[in-house]
């Protein structure tokens, strides 16, 4: 197994990182809820995917030094929006962040004490409540509809259980996940997968956030048709292997 170097930190701050796309509906509640709950040498950092709303006044509008506005000049996608937002993020804690959830009260304090109790940790994963447009919850646990959270590989080429917004990870981590491969469907597979490949996986019960289904999500609230999901199982499959044998040959 590729290991990821061991860092101490006598500070664990944390980098929020968030892709959005004319996100006005419900991006205000998503930052309010995150900057509540994060500390003064926290940061946000929003990577706009040249939103045609009215999302970039509204951020600017925000006046918190602590969300770092970043604006794509023309649409890049998801993926790509997420990894030039991980490539930004200053801190050693990086929280994955989408703009329509809420992020609930205690998830920050929870996570870093989490990474400072396990130096090996290299990522943290918990559940969440599954909300509509209107915040009425749909599901008390999002694990339990995937019938239980696994890190396992395997486990997770079948049916993943990795879900980006309720991930953080080591900044360290990027030196194996950055670049995110373009045959890659879900960057948040790719990551933590590639956690549970270099180092340990750390799953807290607790629903630290709201995560919203209103039919607009960028992610599929249906699954793709067989074919599609053994296309992309196979693309991550084969990327995983190569990236972790060459991330191999590069630390020996």
């Amino acid at each position: 197994m590729t290991s990821i170097p061991l860092n101490s930190s006598a500070a664990l701050d944390v980098s929020v990182v968030m892709a959005v796309y004319n996100g006005m509906r419900f991006i205000g509640p998503q930052l309010q809820s995150l900057l509540a709950d994060l500390r003064p040498d926290d940061e946000v950092v929003v990577v706009d995917d040249a939103s045609t709303d009215e999302t970039p006044s509204f951020i600017a509008s925000i006046g918190d030094a602590r969300v770092r506005y970043c604006r794509n000049e023309r649409n890049l996608g998801v993926r790509r929006s997420f990894e030039k937002a991980i490539g930004l993020a200053r801190h050693p804690i990086i929280c994955l962040c989408d703009q329509d959830d809420v992020w609930v009260r205690g998830k920050r304090q929870a996570v870093v004490t989490t990474f400072e109790n396990d130096p090996g940790c290299v990522l943290v994963i918990h559940d969440a409540q599954v909300i509509d447009a209107q915040d009425a919850v749909t599901s008390t646990s999002f694990m339990q509809t995937r019938g239980g959270f696994n890190p396992g590989i395997g486990s997770n080429l079948l049916r993943n259980k990795y879900l980006g917004c309720a991930m953080s990870f080591r900044a360290r981590l990027r030196s194996v996940i950055l670049p995110i491969p373009a045959t890659v469907p879900m960057h948040d597979m790719w990551i933590g997968l590639l956690a549970k490949a270099t180092g340990s996986v750390a799953y807290l019960p607790s629903p630290y956030l709201l995560y919203r289904r209103h039919g607009g999500n960028v992610s599929p609230g249906s699954r793709a048709p067989l074919w599609t999901m053994l296309k992309w199982r196979w693309q991550l499959a084969f990327n995983l292997l190569y990236r972790l044998a060459t991330a191999s040959r590069t630390q020996n």
